[in-house]
């Protein structure tokens, strides 16, 4: 179980990383002015949910990458280490739809996603699709290493 965590772990690093450079590209492309996870960090931040901060972006993207681990921590238990691609894409959406139709508009920073601009939720949506990929792709390699060396 502990080899699980920890390689769905390594695959949510990833998996965030590779998630983080299509919402990169979304935003060059102007389909998005800044990332969510910066703006999710202004609301939780003291002061107006709306005024940027010091330490925004550097504090959103930590905050990005420790719940794409904790995602994929969580993905590689349930999954007992089998990353099956259907199944990664199935969970990626279903964290981009829990966060931007859930929790992200109770902390009203955004908009639920049925109301929100369409070119940023199709960049998110197509950036938790290639996280679930990601991940699942980690952790069918992450887990023949293992298998490997055995």
């Amino acid at each position: 179980m502990l080899r699980h965590l920890v390689n769905g772990a390594v695959g949510g690093a990833l998996a965030t990383a590779a998630m983080s450079t299509v919402m990169v590209a979304g935003q060059r492309a102007g389909l998005m002015r800044d990332q969510p996870p910066k703006r999710i960090v202004r609301a939780i931040l003291p002061g107006h949910p709306r005024k940027p901060k010091p330490g925004e972006g550097v504090l959103g993207t930590a905050a990005h990458f420790a719940f794409g681990i904790g995602s994929g921590a969580l993905f590689g238990v349930l999954t007992r280490g089998r990353g099956r691609v259907p199944l990664g894409v199935l969970y990626g959406l279903a964290i981009w739809y829990g966060s931007y139709a859930g929790w992200v508009p109770k902390l009203t920073t955004m908009p639920p996603a049925h109301r929100d601009r369409p070119g940023r939720q199709a960049v998110m949506a197509a950036g938790h699709v290639v996280y679930g990929l990601a991940l699942a792709n980690a952790l069918t390699r992450l887990g023949r290493r293992a298998a490997e060396a055995a």
